[in-house]
């Protein structure tokens, strides 16, 4: 069906200022931007309007809210079509979104054969790489010679989401070689698929681990799509290099929310009373810590009694300190995302971060001591300055590279609230330090 016979009654109607055939003419990821600013009323006439291969194609690329939202209002029957149109990868990151009813009645809608694909790819955990795996692929047997298998693929392909390669299986539906299409297109005629692969170092990963050492190997080793097997190799589906874009941002986004406390699959457009369940308790954590700070200052009331200025300082060692500490949490939270985590390599970035505090404390101390001796002329409280922000500066660097080592240690998101327990540690270890060392070396 072409764009202008799928709406031949409502051609005028506007969505956002724009026609439902020029919504229909865009992208599928532009339309699911267009989707996404509409209410929801307009949002299920648009796609009412579309071809189901195109609705299929614009609800994949929409935020995970805003398609379970937009799903749940559509009729089951038009629900389980656009599901059975999507890719397999697609249609479970779906389904696993919706509530156990409607899934159960959308894919009771859904086409034997593809029903029984989806029911096994809903058994994998969404975090492992069978949770992110399409199964789309060109599977060939290894005995088959080039021609025959270019002419194979030419059969299957248009059914294919993953083209970049094909995958040779032997008798036993065992994964034995991955092939590029380039190779088999300049493979010499009559060639044997095993021929092609009989030196080749065969790359694969078990469908339980997860998703972020599938997206560290696809980088490392510079692939297009990394098989998925079972634990007796046979190929289940694979990995491709659009879904690690996917996973790298999600975790850098999920990363960046953790570290402040806020959830980590969190969106503007999350339920807001969600959003208070999982924000209050790091806030009350918060208040917690924040206490521990405040009872420091409260053991040394008397010094800030008997000198002011020390109230003016302390905001200027805390904030110095903690934006160290959080420069070096943000380097390692991105080392600890974008590569596998090595134990010895991690500890020794913190000796790395530890001399960059030890030389950065020393040159801020230097330029803070200099100017506090020029306001309040006094060598004594400048000197005392000076060593509180270079110790706490120490201090930030240090706890901001071993927070993140710590939690994994403990078996937690690296990322999960760090920067409220480093806030803490810089805060309070900063305030000890500048009133600790002025009643030491000023008040006696």
């Amino acid at each position: 069906m072409s764009v202008k016979e799928s709406i031949t009654t409502q051609q005028d109607e506007e969505f956002d200022g724009l026609t439902a055939a020029e919504l229909e003419a865009q992208h599928p990821a532009d339309a699911a931007e267009t989707i996404e600013g509409l209410d929801i009323i307009d949002q299920v006439k648009f796609i009412k309007q579309l071809p189901i291969k195109d609705a299929a194609e614009s609800i994949a690329e929409m935020d995970e809210h805003d398609q379970k939202a937009l799903i749940s209002n559509l009729n089951r029957g038009l629900a389980a079509r656009i599901v059975d149109e999507m890719s397999p990868d697609d249609a479970t990151d779906l389904l696993d979104t919706l509530d156990d009813d409607l899934q159960k009645a959308l894919l009771s809608r859904v086409p034997a054969e593809e029903r029984a694909e989806l029911k096994t790819l809903l058994t994998f955990d969404p975090d492992t790489a069978g949770g992110v795996m399409n199964t789309e692929v060109v599977i060939l047997d290894q005995d088959l010679n080039a021609d025959q298998a270019v002419s194979q693929i030419r059969q299957e392909v248009e059914d294919k989401e993953v083209p970049y390669y094909a995958y040779l299986t032997d008798k036993k539906d065992r994964l034995v070689g991955v092939v590029s299409l380039r190779d088999l297109l300049l493979a010499r005629r009559g060639v044997t698929l095993k021929d092609l692969v009989k030196t080749q170092n065969l790359i694969t990963v078990g469908y339980n681990i997860d998703k972020e050492e599938v997206a560290h190997l696809i980088a490392h080793y510079n692939l297009l799509a990394l098989p998925v097997v079972d634990f007796g190799n046979r190929l289940l589906g694979v990995v491709t290099v659009d879904d690690v874009i996917d996973i790298i941002h999600e975790e850098a986004s999920e990363d960046m929310q953790a570290m402040v406390g806020a959830g980590a699959d969190e969106t503007t457009d999350s339920p807001w009373l969600y959003s208070v369940r999982v924000r209050l308790p790091w806030l009350i954590m918060n208040v917690i810590f924040s206490a521990m700070s405040a009872w420091v200052v409260h053991l040394f009331e008397g010094n800030i009694t008997e000198m002011a200025v020390l109230a003016v300082l302390m905001p200027v060692v805390a904030n110095q300190a903690g934006n160290t500490g959080q420069q070096a949490l943000a380097v390692m939270i991105r080392q600890m995302v974008m590569e596998r985590f090595d134990r010895k390599r991690a500890w020794l970035a913190v000796l790395r971060e530890l001399r960059i505090g030890l030389l950065n404390g020393v040159i801020i101390a230097s330029l803070v001591f200099c100017a506090a001796l020029i306001v309040t002329g006094k060598p004594l409280l400048a000197t005392v300055m000076g060593a509180a922000l270079g110790m706490d500066m120490l201090l930030g660097a240090f706890a901001g590279a071993s927070i993140p080592l710590l939690l994994k240690e403990l078996g937690r998101d690296p990322a999960q609230a760090s920067s409220i327990f480093l806030t803490t540690i810089t805060d309070s270890m900063g305030f000890l330090f500048l009133l600790g060392l002025a009643g030491l070396v000023l008040l006696n």
